[in-house]
This record gives structure tokens, C-alpha cells and sequence, in this order.
């Protein structure tokens, strides 16, 4: 399975994670795609492989359940696939008051968001720092860059995230090996939909899965430290003015803008 580089990309069945595997596969690389769904998994490889000549490798697990990373690399090692970029994208979020919201609900966008990814990059991080070469990609969010009233848990998964990824880039700092957080603004998936987001003034505006991923993919390749996509001009704006706003007030905003639209 070496015409090209390999790829694991979690949650690809959809959105970005979708788009990541296309993109790869155009480059004429070889893919590991993960995820819940395997019917969609399924047709995506038939799909990439018809299309590209390029050879893909199922795995359906389910990312949220503790031993599903380690699974993953065991099998990934007894099929002797070598994998040279690993790409966290799997992960959800939820909207609501958090003392409101089912907190199972929210321990498995723990596990997903935080523990899932953490897991596959110091199963594979190993192996990459070994034969030095091997690219990380974690998909962050915009979020993690303030806290999320109205989206508690996922903002601070995700600051988990882009903090974590930027920590092991400079741990490598003397190798061939980099870690790149991608950190989308609202983008067409159906994560506003699932989230309960698709609601609010925040996604009323959304840029395309394929651009961010694109954005995403490049910048790792180039061994980015942070990507930022997908974001329109005032938003632009709004990020620049967060280190000089107060925190009170920028809590404000988020929430008015978090907040569901009546119909």
C-alpha cells in the first residue's frame, strides 16, 4: 500500500474529513479513512479508488470508546501500512447551558475531541520521530481561541487541541517531524446541524469544507505551526480585536451570537 504517501484521516466519512481524502488521493497518495459509518466509508473508498488508482484502507471504529486508537494502530501495524501524515479531524459539538446539557452527551465529545486525538498521535508520534519524517494535522477550530458560552465543552476541546498541537511542534523542533492545528471558522458540514449551531447568526455565513481543507492540507505540508480558514472579514476583525477586549465583553458576544434564532 505504497504507491504515494499515506494518510489516516478520522472522520472521514463527512465534511472535512471527506474533503481531506479527496485531496490526498488527487496527490496520488494512499489513505487510511476512519470513522462510525461504514456504508459511507465503503462507498468513499469505491469512490477514490475508481477514480484515482490510489489504494484505501477501511477502518470502522468508533473513536469516542477508549481502546478504539490503540485497535486502530494494532491493526494498522498487522497490515504493514506505514503511515506518513496522520489527520485528527473526528470530533462534534453540542449547544446549550452545560449544566443543562446531557453530560454523557458531553463526556463523549470528550473522549472524541480530546482523548481520541491525543491517543493516535503518541501511538503514531513514535514511529514518525523514529524514521524522522511524518506529518501531524489535528483539526482545531476558531473556537479555541476564546472561551464558548452556550458551547462550553467543545471551545475548551478545542483549546485542548490547538494548545497540544502547538506544544509537540516545538518538542520537534530538532526532527523532520511537524504538528499543524488547522482552526476552521464556520464551515458547511453537517456539524451545525448535528451541534444544533445551523440556528445561530454564527452559521448563517459558512465557507466550504473543501476550501478549509485545502487550506488545512497545504499548511501542513509546509509544516505550518497554525492554519486559520474560512473566515469572513468582520470576523477577521472581531479575532484581531479578542486581546484587547475585555473578557467580560467578549463572553457577551460569543453568547449573543451562540444564541438560537427564533422562527
Amino acid at each position: 500500500m505504497k504507491t504515494g504517501k499515506v494518510a489516516l484521516i478520522t472522520g472521514a466519512s463527512t465534511g472535512i474529513g471527506k474533503e481531506f481524502s479527496y485531496i490526498h488521493a488527487e496527490k496520488g497518495g494512499d489513505l487510511v479513512i476512519v470513522a462510525r459509518n461504514e456504508n459511507k466509508l465503503v462507498e468513499l473508498k469505491k469512490e477514490i479508488e475508481s477514480k484515482h488508482k490510489t489504494k484505501v484502507h477501511v477502518i470502522v471504529k468508533d473513536l469516542s470508546l477508549p481502546g478504539s486508537p490503540k485497535e486502530i494502530y494494532d491493526e494498522i501495524k498487522k497490515e504493514g501500512i506505514e503511515v506518513d501524515y496522520l489527520i485528527n479531524n473526528a470530533g462534534f459539538g453540542g449547544h446549550g447551558k452545560f449544566y443543562e446539557r446531557d453530560w454523557e452527551q458531553d463526556l463523549t465529545m470528550i473522549n472524541l475531541n480530546i482523548v481520541a486525538l491525543t491517543a493516535l498521535t503518541r501511538f503514531f508520534l513514535p514511529d514518525f520521530v523514529k524514521r524522522n519524517s511524518g506529518k501531524i494535522l489535528n483539526v482545531s477550530s476558531t473556537a479555541s481561541l476564546m472561551p464558548g458560552p452556550l458551547q462550553a465543552v467543545y471551545f475548551a476541546t478545542k483549546a485542548y487541541v490547538t494548545f497540544f498541537s502547538n506544544a509537540i511542534a516545538e518538542e520537534l523542533h530538532d526532527t523532520n517531524v511537524t504538528s499543524t492545528a488547522l482552526l476552521p471558522g464556520a464551515t458547511e458540514t453537517e456539524f451545525a446541524k448535528t451541534s444544533g449551531m445551523d440556528k445561530t447568526d454564527l452559521f448563517k455565513d459558512t465557507v466550504s469544507a473543501r476550501s478549509v481543507a485545502e487550506d488545512g492540507y497545504n499548511g501542513m505540508l509546509k509544516g505550518k505551526l497554525d492554519v486559520i480558514s474560512g473566515l469572513k472579514f468582520s470576523q477577521k476583525m472581531m479575532m484581531s480585536m479578542i486581546p484587547f477586549t475585555p473578557k467580560k465583553m467578549i463572553l457577551k458576544q460569543i453568547r449573543q451570537i451562540q444564541e438560537l434564532k427564533q422562527k
